[in-house]
């Protein structure tokens, strides 16, 4: 047990990590590089994914006024109290339906994580020997005309009643990628999201600066790692208090 913890339900994941590097019981012997690699593993994967998406979802919002009011329409009719809990973001279905159109056109990683073929393969015609690395664009995928009606054009109703969800049987959208190496962060990047998100539109009414226009905001993107708005937003949040 890590010092300081009284017993097992109290651990986290550096906690469990530890445990297991001194406790041992794997097919391989675990370092603290091991578990320091896990832990910036996380934390690089986990935040400014979520981050870059929360940006690009407000980002949206902004530049339709019409689906900022939806949106908090909900959260507001939703939520009792003054306290948003994971009961209410289960209720939530039009910002779910956001957060999943953001993610299809504002990827967060564009190209998954490259994989590498174990053996010679055929796909789609192309021969792709043993040992090449493959590159998957997600983005490509989420944005292909053949699969997508106005693929360009920020629409979170094309979800409503449809199948495609974040599991990766559908490969047209593959955010969180697909198979035995999907995310394993999956639900925690969601929920990373939405909570925040639907805390923005609960407690703030929201309105650019300077008398700027919804379609005069600049969206460009820059892309590294992730694809992140080449000018971060810039809004002025009003108290739901004094708007009122």
């Amino acid at each position: 047990m890590v010092k300081g913890r009284k017993n097992n339900d109290q651990e986290d994941l550096v906690d469990v990590l530890l445990r297991i590097k001194e406790t041992g019981g794997l097919d391989f012997s675990m370092t603290k590089d091991h578990v320091k690699a896990v832990v910036l593993d996380m934390l690089t994967a986990g935040t400014d994914t979520s981050s870059a998406t929360l940006e690009w979802a407000m980002a949206e919002l902004m530049r339709n006024p019409e689906m900022m009011k939806k949106a908090q329409a909900e959260v507001r009719s939703v939520v009792k109290g003054n306290t948003i809990t994971e009961t209410d973001l289960q209720s939530l279905n039009y910002l779910k339906l956001i957060v999943k159109e953001t993610l299809r056109l504002h990827a967060p990683t564009p190209l998954l994580v490259p994989r590498e073929c174990r053996q010679d393969c055929n796909v789609d015609g192309y021969d792709i020997p043993a040992k090449t690395k493959v590159l998957v664009n997600a983005w490509a995928c989420g944005t292909d005309p053949d699969s997508w009606e106005n693929p360009e054009s920020f629409i979170p109703e094309r979800f409503e009643n449809s199948p495609v969800n974040y599991m990766g049987a559908d490969f047209e959208f593959i955010p969180f990628g697909a198979g035995r190496r999907i995310c394993p962060g999956l639900t925690f990047g969601l929920s990373m999201v939405e909570y925040p998100l639907a805390n923005f539109l609960y407690h703030f009414d929201w309105k650019l600066p300077n008398g700027l226009k919804p379609h005069e905001l600049d969206i460009s993107e820059i892309t590294g790692i992730s694809t992140s708005l080449k000018h971060h937003l810039e809004i002025v949040p009003i108290p739901r208090s004094l708007s009122s």
